[in-house]
């Protein structure tokens, strides 16, 4: 009997814990294929703080093949699932397409940015939810407050100085919390104009910072943004982005070249693909996390909504804390349906919530405890070392470096403003040219968050009609056929085709006689000219040369007694006169001599000292010399070897 197939979509906290508990539980009675875009768990919470230079990116991510050593992991992004036929169809990372088969199913797909109809935005806004994106924002704020520094006109100094994040949720409040006391400490390096210094807004519609907290964890996120200098407005967002700077509700123009958008989260597409009840983009599942009418398909995390035993009648909301915990749910109720264990429904308490505001401040509610400063600093960060499922010393170790030793405020490049569009269905992929998209995404341009300088995708022209045929195109380079100006595609390669036509062409210039004599006479009009005075080496003039004629005959070569296969006396094989021979030299003339001297190896027009007078050739006119340096006609039916 074979073994059962449970097939996890995405690895973020929900498809990571499921992974996990699955793992420990089948102990090898099932096989569990785990497909993800990427090779690790991203440990979001902590996002904030490589993009503030505390941590290194790599400090954020667990390795899926380190920690899930029974698990069949599975590079690429699901395309579509089929639910009568029970198969998900995936593209990898360079565009190859898979389907696999599954007795059980696990939808843990995640979330992705959250947009709203505000012209300019999709444009020149950036989120914030994947690792691409934080490392974007860590170089764009390094180049703004450097370039800022060396700026002469004080609006533009201003502008690139102002920073503006929308939303007061989670994380909109630890980006500004830690990017303000990031551009602080650049600026004490790199000073700005007199008088001058960063700015940040955080914005929202809410009343208040982290509405859906605790109002002690709001009220002290808010007090310790206020006194850091950010300015902190509720009641207010953006109305219109444009290059220049944004337009607030209040009818305020900010100039500014940083947007970062974080007003929330919407779940993945691929949950609207299949065509089940939905509750506002998530997927509906009864309390043991089942998809009703599909019992072998279970839904957990930011694309389900589960509902909410604690509060009947809502659902739990998108935080990572529910996630995770359903995760584990969900891989206890999987087993359940194979034979294993009891099916459970998912309960949850509520622990509380901690929010890390940078340096030593934070806000935290342990257990319903209300903490700020340093003591909620302790605890949050005790908090995520433990809830980390890996690097917890490399962690520590950087908390520590940062505690004593100054940032490295550098900008890598390595990430580009059009790589991390905000409308996209995979924030933790970076859009890289050549790539296939498996899905959709819109391209961001310059403005506000966009590099300063030009940062153009390779193929993408922003104000040309689309180019139907292959213009400018390198052999071996995709031939790119834009259908939307927002988006080019791949359609087809031209490196054969131009490199056919290329041969063909050569080809049908080589059998042309009139190519044969012109690149004869482009050689001899390009021989280098000998000096009178001193004769090069190989070359006929002044003392005569090694296998040269002239002077004393050298070895092989006609005067005196006839060297084998040269003329002179007797004629020898493969020589003109007597019989004709093979191997001929052919309508080329000879290397490394002049155009009207004799070719190498060849009698001389004229005898000189020493020299039997030549005789004549076979079928040149007597008493007149074979003249070297032209082709010698032949008569015999079978071609010489190296002739053209």
């Amino acid at each position: 009997m074979s073994r059962p197939r449970i097939v996890i979509v995405g690895a973020g906290f929900a498809g990571y814990r499921t992974a996990k508990e699955l793992s420990r539980k089948a102990r090898g009675k099932a096989d569990i294929t785990l497909l993800n875009p990427t090779d690790y768990f991203l440990y979001l919470p902590l996002l904030p703080q490589v993009a503030a230079g505390i941590l290194e990116p790599r400090r954020v991510t667990v390795s899926l093949s380190d920690t899930l050593p029974r698990v069949r992991l599975v590079l690429g992004e699901a395309d579509g699932i089929d639910l009568d036929g029970r198969t998900v169809h995936y593209t990898d990372p360079e565009g190859t397409r898979g389907t696999f088969s599954y007795d059980r199913l696990v939808l843990a797909a995640g979330s992705v940015n959250k947009l709203l109809p505000i012209p300019g935005v999709a444009e020149h806004a950036h989120g914030f939810r994947g690792l691409p994106e934080a490392l974007y924002l860590r170089d764009h704020v390094t180049r703004q407050v450097e370039l800022a520094a060396a700026a002469d006109d004080p609006a533009t100094c201003a502008a690139r100085c102002t920073f503006v994040v929308v939303g007061a949720g989670y994380t909109g409040t630890e980006v500004a919390a830690h990017g303000q006391l990031f551009t602080d400490a650049q600026v004490r390096r790199h000073p700005l104009r007199k008088g001058m210094r960063p700015r940040w807004l955080l914005l929202d519609l809410a009343e208040r910072v982290l509405p859906e907290l605790d109002v002690h964890l709001s009220r002290t996120a808010d007090r310790t943004l206020r006194e850091r200098g950010v300015e902190v407005r509720m009641g207010t967002s953006v109305k219109e982005a444009t290059p220049e700077g944004v337009l607030l509700t209040d009818g305020e123009f900010v100039a500014t070249r940083s947007l970062v958008w974080c007003v929330g989260v919407r779940p993945d597409p691929l949950a609207e693909s299949l065509g089940l009840p939905m509750e506002r983009g998530r997927l509906l599942v009864d309390p043991n996390l089942q998809v009703p009418g599909r019992p072998e398909v279970f839904a957990c995390g930011d694309a389900a909504a589960v509902p909410d035993l604690e509060n009947p009648g809502q659902f739990t909301p998108m935080t990572a804390q529910h996630a995770w915990r359903q995760g584990r749910t969900a891989a206890l109720n999987v087993a359940a349906s194979l034979g294993a264990g009891v099916r459970r429904p998912y309960d949850h308490r509520d622990l509380g919530f901690v929010v890390d505001l940078g340096g030593v401040k934070a806000a935290a509610n342990p257990l319903g405890v209300p903490l700020s400063g340093l003591a909620a600093g302790a605890v949050t960060r005790g908090y995520h070392l433990a809830a980390m499922p890996g690097n917890r010393v490399r962690v520590a170790a950087d908390w520590l470096l940062d505690a004593v030793l100054p940032r490295q405020a550098v900008q890598l490049g390595l990430v580009r403003s059009w790589s991390v569009p905000l409308d996209t269905a995979s924030p933790e992929l970076a859009r890289v040219p050549g790539r296939p998209q498996a899905r959709r995404q819109s391209d961001a341009r310059s403005g506000p968050g966009a590099a300063t300088e030009p940062e153009t995708r390779p193929g993408w022209r922003p104000t040309e009609p689309p180019v139907p045929a292959v213009e400018q195109v390198e052999p071996g380079e995709p031939v790119v056929e834009q259908t939307d100006t927002q988006e080019p595609t791949v359609v087809a390669s031209a490196g054969e085709a131009v490199i056919s036509e290329a041969k063909a062409r050569e080809a049908a210039e080589q059998k042309s006689p009139e190519r044969q004599v012109s690149e004869r006479e482009l050689l001899e009009r390009q021989a280098p000219e000998q000096k009178a005075s001193e004769p090069a080496k190989n070359q006929p003039g002044g003392e005569p040369a090694k296998n040269q004629p002239g002077g004393e005959p050298a070895k092989n070569q006609p005067g005196g007694e006839p060297a084998k296969n040269q003329p002179g006396g007797e004629p020898a094989k493969n020589q003109p006169g007597g019989e004709p021979a093979k191997n001929q030299p052919g309508p080329e003339p000879a290397k490394n001599q002049p155009g009207p001297q004799p070719a190498k190896n060849r009698p001389s027009p004229e005898p000189t000292k020493s020299q039997p007078a030549p005789k004549p050739a076979k079928n040149q006119p007597h008493g007149e010399p074979a003249k070297a340096p032209g082709p010698v006609k032949r008569t015999d039916a079978d071609p010489a070897e190296g002739d053209s």
